[in-house]
């Protein structure tokens, strides 16, 4: 239906524009300056890098031919025009729908014009993702994350780092079975993989966002125990990688509700994909308790350099609790990391530098002279032994205390 522009007084769209020009065509007749002629996806074609890259999505969603200096030159002008506004970073979608070497042409022309610009892609892919070639997952190493943030031409051999980041989809497939029933069980697992990356420091971590959450078939937001997700930010905010949150999950909106149309008279209030209602200035949101656990988490993170670039050492985790090292080179910066369940760790690491440690959680003092740090951990809490640290930061709350 035709819409008027209440600020412009224009008709939208215009008289004889044809809003279904996408649908029901015949790919073959685009014009090949603009878009793939290789037809649309269908059946084993979602696994099929060649199929991935150059068929079309769905009747609305026409692969452009990203190869073709027509349509490099368009893209590239409308990101630098948003660079130029002051946009610091880019989140590509769906990469796994362009050539790797392909699409990073791109990020390399908008990082020349803005250097310092941060670039991640997501790659979705469930399951560890790392690929056939590395004998762990049952498709090409070319379509997965790890992929993205290489430059060398073997897929049985990561080499080089790119200027692409991605979304770490292969640690959050992890959760539906270890942080969602309260359980460290597996990650250890995960992060072992991570030099398949370019940088791990740089992966964007993530609990649920607005395709996927950890419950059942990832198609719900999270509504399991509240503490079990505080375990998850716990965790992603102590770990190597960018912890993001999905708005509303820091009081748990729309806790189990479908992350999307879930049936033909839905509409999306009564789902889990966008944010409704006036929660955000409600006082009783910021006094909730997971919002309160995660501003205290950005705190410590902001002031502890290592636990925001230090490469992970020394992790171990036993289901009921985790440790490990942060250790980064550039800033000096040391700490040591036990986290817990649901029950009271006692946490021991050996091989870390000598020192006096300060908890961040709990400002308790540890002096270490023979390379051994023992500490204890709350249920559900943590333990952040920073070398020559603050000692504690903020408040105590429900979780870390």
């Amino acid at each position: 239906m035709a819409l008027v522009d209440p600020r412009t007084g224009v008709t939208v769209p215009s008289p004889g524009y044809d809003p279904n020009r996408f649908f029901g065509i015949d790919p073959f007749t685009l014009d090949p300056t603009w878009y793939h002629l290789q037809g649309f996806m269908a059946g084993g074609d979602w696994e099929n890098p060649g199929a991935l890259q150059n068929k079309h999505m769905a009747g609305d969603t026409i692969d452009l031919a990203t190869g073709n200096n027509t349509v490099k030159a368009y893209l590239n002008q409308a990101i630098i025009r948003y660079l130029d506004m002051g946009v610091d970073a880019i989140r590509v979608d769906t990469v796994k729908h362009v050539e790797r070497n392909e699409l990073l042409t791109y990020v390399d022309a908008w990082k020349a014009h803005k250097p310092d610009l941060f670039v991640f892609g997501e790659a979705l892919v469930f399951g560890l993702g790392f690929g056939s070639e590395l004998g762990n997952d049952n498709a090409s190493a070319v379509i997965r994350p790890w992929w993205y943030t290489r430059t060398g031409p073997d897929p049985h051999v990561p080499q080089g780092k790119s200027n692409l980041a991605v979304i770490d989809f292969p640690l959050f497939s992890t959760f539906r079975d270890n942080l969602t029933r309260g359980s460290f069980s597996g990650i250890k697992g995960v992060l072992d993989m991570d030099w398949v990356y370019g940088d791990p420091t740089e992966l964007v971590t993530f609990f649920q966002n607005h395709d996927v959450g950890p419950d059942n078939d990832f198609k719900f937001r999270y509504g399991g125990a509240e503490s079990n997700a505080a375990l998850a930010y716990t965790l992603l905010w102590t770990i190597r990688g960018i912890p993001t949150l999905y708005y509303g999950e820091e009081v748990m909106f729309q806790a189990g509700r479908p992350q999307d149309i879930a049936s033909a008279n839905d509409t999306l209030d009564v789902t889990g994909r966008a944010y409704y209602g006036p929660r955000l200035d409600d006082p009783a949101t910021r006094n909730h308790a997971l919002y309160r656990h995660i501003q205290r988490l950005n705190q410590i993170r902001r002031a502890v350099p290592a636990l925001q670039r230090g490469r992970m050492d020394k992790v171990a985790e036993w289901g009921a609790g985790m440790s490990f090292v942060r250790d980064d080179s550039a800033s000096n910066g040391y700490a040591v990391v036990g986290l817990a369940a649901g029950s009271q760790q006692s946490i021991q690491v050996s091989g870390v530098r000598n020192g006096t440690y300060r908890d961040a959680v709990t400002g308790a003092v540890v002096t270490v002279g023979n390379g051994v740090i023992s500490f204890t951990v709350k249920p559900n809490s943590a333990g952040i032994y920073v070398l020559d640290g603050p000692g504690k930061i903020g408040i105590d709350g429900t979780y870390l205390r």
